[in-house]
């Protein structure tokens, strides 16, 4: 196994990780990738495998748990109660109470007001170049979660502001002042939701938020702690990827044309598929072993933990003919960019339908769009979006 160095703060790096992912896997599977000190999967055989091997799993081995530093209690105890690093039993108990109330069906009530959203943010955009980020790539999934959970969407700037700050936890390079800015957003935050399921038991409506909470009334056992996380976890997780998914495929499209057959009904699958595959939002996912588990010619040992690039998997020339290259023309194919396994991304039909409705829109009343100044990649791994993306319509 071979032993490579990149970090993962390295400007170069950030705007652009696929001529590392590139090399990494011409090399072989798995590599140990000195700058995180854990062993990477790179090539899509490799991390399909390890999604789905249930010798490995998010939550750490108890012997190896402790309490954390103090100034991140109220963050720790949040991420203690979400089903994100949860395993089995509890995380089947979680994830069937979320999946129970986040119905297909639920989903595809969404698609009118998408619609109509998308509609009243394009009116709203101004003559001169703006950010599309904070006007549109944002607005369409944060205001789709709120309503879909409940939550006033005048709290959405607020929500942002909680979300941002809680995960920049997971980006390389954090500080103690991330920190300390990550446990105040996960009090604030916790408390608000306290507050508005208290409000929701004794007025309950039409939202997953109160189908979450009768749920637990009907004993299927949802602590008041799992309840705030499970929010806290679908606000978080509900608009962060689309943002990003959004944002890094409108201005894919505009540096390199884009064909209206793309955005028809009969295209317009592929073309999000095609975006997720091509520069997904999300480029890393760890794991621990569980176990002594041999895969592909390494033995990890209980407690190691192995991380999957989703980013690289989706461009490994051993399953895609010209990964490099950018064709929403190809058959829609299987990648990575929302995991697998028991941790599928809950909510990956929702981004789905958001993208699908939301791109067609927005090229169709701004067909003149266009960059208005260069376009660069947040420094945020192993998140990969944009600052802001300046445009013109």
């Amino acid at each position: 196994m071979k032993t490579l160095q990149q970090s993962p703060t390295d400007p170069a790096f950030v705007q652009d990780p696929y001529p590392f992912y590139a090399q990494a896997r011409a090399a072989g599977s798995l590599h140990y990738w000195q700058d995180y000190g854990m062993v990477a999967a790179f090539r899509k055989s490799a991390v399909h495998m390890l999604l789905r091997d249930r010798r490995f799993g998010r939550e750490i081995p108890p012997e190896m748990a402790t309490e954390g530093p103090a100034h991140l209690a109220p963050f720790l105890h949040t991420e203690a109660h979400s089903m994100l690093d949860a395993e089995p039993p509890r995380h089947t108990r979680l994830r069937r109470l979320v999946t129970r109330a986040f119905t297909s069906r639920a989903i595809a009530d969404m698609e009118e007001g998408i619609t109509q959203l998308c509609h009243d943010l394009i009116d709203a955009f101004p003559d001169r170049p703006f950010d599309l980020l904070p006007a549109y790539c944002t607005q369409v999934p944060i205001i789709t979660i709120c309503r879909l959970l409940g939550v006033p969407e005048t709290m959405a700037e607020q929500l942002l502001d909680w979300s941002h700050r809680m995960v920049a936890m997971y980006q390389a390079g954090r500080g103690v002042e991330t920190e300390h800015a990550a446990a105040r957003a996960a009090q604030e935050f916790s408390d608000y939701l306290k507050g508005y399921i208290d409000q929701r038991r004794s007025d309950p409506q039409d939202d997953l938020l109160t189908r979450l909470i009768e749920a637990e009334e009907e004993g299927e056992s949802l602590s008041p702690d799992e309840l705030i996380g499970t929010c806290i976890l679908l606000l978080n997780a509900g608009h962060e990827a689309t943002v990003h998914a959004l944002g890094n495929g409108v201005k894919t499209m505009l540096q390199q044309g884009w064909d209206p057959a793309w955005l028809a009904p009969d295209g317009i699958e592929r073309l999000v598929e095609e975006i997720l595959r091509y520069d997904p939002p999300l480029h890393m996912f760890t794991r621990y072993a569980y176990e002594e588990a041999e895969v592909f010619g390494h033995t990890f040992q209980r407690g190691d933990r192995v991380a999957l690039l989703l980013g690289s998997a989706n461009r490994d020339e051993a399953v895609l003919d010209d990964p490099e290259v950018f064709d929403p023309s190809r058959p829609a194919s299987l990648n990575t960019s929302f995991g697998g396994g028991i941790h599928f991304c809950v909510g990956a039909p929702l981004a789905r339908l958001e993208m699908q409705i939301a791109l067609p829109i927005l090229f169709e009343r701004c067909p003149n769009l266009h960059l208005a100044e260069p376009p660069e990649y947040s420094n945020s791994y192993h998140f990969h979006g944009l600052t802001r993306l300046m445009v013109k319509s």
